[in-house]
């Protein structure tokens, strides 16, 4: 996600695909033998009438889905891994030599070298509105685009507050796509029993509020209600202080942290460590270390994986409910 920074085939019966999409909320619809399927991409409509071999993959969440799943045979490219933050030694591993065909935002040359049939990206998230890596401008080269729906927002969609299904059924719809939705309806059935726990085990604590730092000095970067991190949040037992913020990932003043005031800060991570640079600002600054959570220590770093949505998320909700929650 680029503005953060700077900014094979699994036979399954119809009436079980049915029921599995209606129960995520998740628009399919497939014959009994798995195709063709037809899925929704930011209110766009894309039939497959069989599972992509040749895709390329945007970004380091969006890849970790597709990881997740095991398609790494169907991939031939991925963009966006390395020209921001740096990967882990999961993720590496998992990559298994793919190839990364741009460093950061593709190229429409980038993606057309490798002749692949399937783009998996998001708006601000590998594509932008008026450039040329569009599902339009892809489509004429006959390549379908799955957009990450937590990005939908861009486009002037009228959205919900970000929520786990964000996650979950873009989970389910890739599962779908490339035939193996019994698998991602099985992963994240467990998905949603660890956050169940979770939300158990605080229902009866207050919520704690949160604020999440980014980068910026003067404005600071930040995610707000439709954001993938209002939606870690509740799920950990808290509030994010910027739920009255109208966008995913933007900019706030420093009064406006000033006034909400947060008991607990997540501070993204992207470099392995450079979380503790931002936590240095913080204490050196000469209103922002008046906050409460900052005066109290009270903070969790977190990886760019773990904030935007992926698999990542499970466990990042489960490290931020303890910390937020600790004695």
């Amino acid at each position: 996600m680029t503005s953060l920074k700077q900014i094979k085939h699994s036979f399954l019966t119809l009436g079980a695909l049915t029921f599995g999409a209606l129960a995520l909320g998740t628009s399919f619809q497939v014959n009994a033998s798995g195709f063709p399927v037809t899925v929704t991409s930011c209110d766009r409509s894309i039939t497959f009438d069989q599972a992509p071999t040749r895709a390329v993959i945007h970004d380091q969440n969006m890849s970790q889905m597709a990881f997740a799943l095991g398609l790494q045979e169907n991939i031939v490219g991925l963009t966006g891994i390395t020209g921001w933050y740096k990967t882990s030694a999961s993720f590496d591993q998992d990559r298994q030599g793919i190839p990364e065909l741009a460093s950061k935002n593709p190229s429409l040359e980038n993606i057309l070298s490798v002749n692949p049939d399937l783009f998996f990206a998001g708006w601000n998230y590998g594509m932008r509105i008026g450039e040329d890596v569009t599902p339009q401008g892809l489509e004429r080269f006959n390549i379908k685009t799955l957009e990450l729906s937590e990005s939908c927002v861009h486009l002037g969609k009228r959205v919900d507050d970000a929520k786990m299904s964000l996650l979950y059924d873009d989970m389910i719809r890739l599962g779908a796509v490339f035939g193996v939705q019994e698998k991602a309806e099985a992963l994240v059935n467990t998905w949603k029993a660890d956050i169940q726990n979770i939300r158990e085990s605080v229902k009866d604590k207050a919520p704690v509020r949160v604020f999440l730092y980014d980068s910026g000095e003067d404005k600071v970067f930040t995610s707000g209600r439709f954001g993938m991190p209002t939606a870690l949040i509740r799920a950990a037992g808290g509030i994010n202080v910027m739920d009255n913020l109208d966008t995913s990932w933007g900019k706030v003043s420093i009064e406006a942290i000033m006034e909400a005031n947060p008991d607990f800060l997540i501070l993204v991570d992207y470099d392995k460590g450079g979380w503790k640079q931002s936590w240095q600002f913080l204490q050196n600054h000469s209103l922002l270390s008046q906050l409460s959570a900052v005066k109290n220590e009270r903070f969790l770093p977190l990886e760019y994986g773990e904030i935007t949505p992926g698999p990542l998320n499970i466990g990042a909700i489960k490290k931020l409910s303890q910390e937020m929650f600790s004695e």
